[in-house]
């Protein structure tokens, strides 16, 4: 594995930033996660050995969308591209942040970071240089709609970290895309802080081509009354894992997350969160679709931490799957770890096909197998859809998932 040697060898490296070396000292013991980890044990081991063959492109590739051209009234951002930052400085209160503000931050996030929970992090920050880190601090309320693209270039691997701080009051709409190549490796680390009365409502599209592999990560601070929405969407990756951190770190905050992960042929995608409660009066509201085809593999991992301190917690996770053939695969665990006893707490599963009586009485109507299908896949995809927030006139997601399925 090239990137394991990489890791073991790249120690003597001179040219190394302070925190590619803090994160190689944590990973120097232990460059894999452990496969008996709860977060890596349904993780497919081939899927993944193949995610790290690839060696390590720290040059940006050349930008590609399926996005249109940007308006005037969006910001669009491509990690690794700086160009734009001066003119949006310019126009609007969001900042760039400066490089010691960026290490300090980081530091203290590695500080708590676990080996194997946060091996996706340690990794990405390991292999990240700096042109590849974008750190923005954003403030006020009449900000455009902001697109923030990461991409991937075939035959190799890139590595991208994206750091957003939201001041006090601030209300923005941000659409993160994760773009992937014919045989390539994306790593994505992502770490928002929401400080008191500001909100967000935040995209994540991941969208990849033949033989492309993905990992995700979101690390998320909420301070007190803030808001945190997430609508995430992944889909035509080989191997792809998308794995949410959320921490209330005072409590009196709200969470709402919708998600979705598509899998077909004999990809392998999965989705693991966790919620942390540390203050009273906290809200979740989560809902994580999977739908698996062929012989592909779905995976769903939830996790809700609610310890004493955080009473009146209001918390929801719910899991709900759609299983298209009978070599496909859908694993799910949704789960509560409760120690406060005044709350609210629920989750749940269920893994089901289409329903065979709907389709039946649209066939007796006329309407052909295929666009009944299609109708009852458009109904279980809009729930997630239409919480990403993207028009339709930019990226009809709708169409273009009912298209390749």
């Amino acid at each position: 594995m090239e990137i394991i040697e990489k890791i073991k060898t790249n120690k003597s490296n001179d040219n190394l930033t302070e925190i590619q070396k803090i994160c190689l000292d944590k990973l120097e013991s232990s460059p894999l996660p452990s496969p008996k980890s709860e977060q890596w044990r349904l993780s497919n081991k081939s899927k993944f050995s193949n995610f790290l063959n690839y060696s390590v492109n720290e040059k940006d590739p050349k930008f590609d969308t399926p996005f249109p051209n940007t308006s005037q009234s969006t910001i669009r951002l491509v990690i690794g591209d700086n160009c734009q930052i001066n003119l949006i400085e310019e126009n609007y209160s969001i900042k760039q942040l400066n490089e010691d503000e960026l290490i300090k931050y980081i530091k203290e996030q590695i500080s708590y970071f676990d080996q194997n929970e946060n091996w996706s992090d340690l990794l990405n920050l390991s292999l990240n240089c700096t042109k590849n880190i974008l750190g923005l601090k954003i403030n006020g309320s009449a900000i455009p709609p902001i697109e923030i693209f990461s991409h991937a270039s075939s035959n190799s691997l890139n590595a991208k970290t994206l750091v957003i701080f939201l001041e006090k009051n601030c209300d923005i709409d941000l659409l993160q895309v994760n773009l992937g190549k014919d045989n390539s490796s994306l790593s994505q680390s992502t770490f928002f802080c929401l400080e008191e009365n500001s909100s967000v409502n935040h995209g994540v599209v991941s969208y990849g081509e033949n033989k492309s592999n993905l990992l995700n990560s979101l690390n998320v601070i909420q301070q007190n009354n803030s808001e945190y929405n997430l609508g995430s969407l992944h889909f035509k990756f080989n191997y792809a894992r998308f794995e949410i951190r959320i921490k209330q770190s005072e409590g009196n905050a709200k969470t709402n997350i919708k998600g979705m992960q598509i899998t077909k042929k004999d990809e392998q995608i999965s989705t693991f969160t966790k919620i942390d409660f540390h203050g009273p009066n906290g809200f979740l509201d989560q809902i994580n679709k999977s739908l698996a085809d062929d012989k592909s593999h779905a995976i769903f991992e939830g996790s809700i931490i609610v310890p004493k301190i955080a009473q009146k917690t209001d918390a929801s996770q719910l899991s709900r799957n759609l299983l298209l053939s009978n070599l496909a695969q859908i694993d799910t665990k949704p789960q509560l770890e409760i120690i406060a006893d005044d709350v609210k707490c629920k989750h749940g599963a269920t893994i089901s096909q289409l329903n065979e009586e709907e389709l039946f009485y649209m066939r007796t109507r006329g309407i052909t197998l295929k666009e009944a299908s299609k109708l009852q896949l458009s109904s279980y995809f809009q729930e997630i859809i239409s919480f990403i927030p993207i028009s339709k006139e930019r990226w009809d997601l709708l169409d273009k998932l009912l298209n390749e399925n």
